[in-house]
């Protein structure tokens, strides 16, 4: 199991993201008071699909999984919304949310399109 934390789950998360190929565009997005958003912890692209992506680091990868609740989801649509109106360069771009599940840095699932 390892005992790490979450910010080296992100990391873990971010280079698992760069091998596959994706491009780091935000690291740790905070929208700012009033959004009714929360972080989002990794915004990347690749090619034109920009991806606003959820870590969580659990003692399991299931666990991982039922840690992302639908009110989390919800801030973090709302988290990318915030994005989109302040960076109009990604307006054409296509949009995807995906989760990335840590139980060790050796034991990593990516999912795309999880919510």
């Amino acid at each position: 199991m390892g005992d790490f934390s979450g910010k080296t789950a992100e990391f873990a998360a971010l280079q698992y993201l760069r091998l596959k190929g994706y491009h780091l565009v935000e690291h740790n997005y905070i929208t700012g008071r009033g959004t009714g958003a929360g972080e989002v912890d990794i915004i990347v692209k690749n090619q034109h699909t920009l991806v606003f992506v959820e870590v969580k680091k659990r003692q399991t990868l299931e666990k991982a999984a039922y840690a992302i609740t639908p009110k989390q989801m919800q801030r973090i649509k709302r988290g990318a919304e915030a994005f989109l109106a302040k960076h109009k360069e990604y307006a054409d771009f296509d949009i995807r949310f995906d989760a990335i599940l840590v139980e060790s840095l050796l034991k990593i699932r990516h999912i795309e399109n999880a919510f």
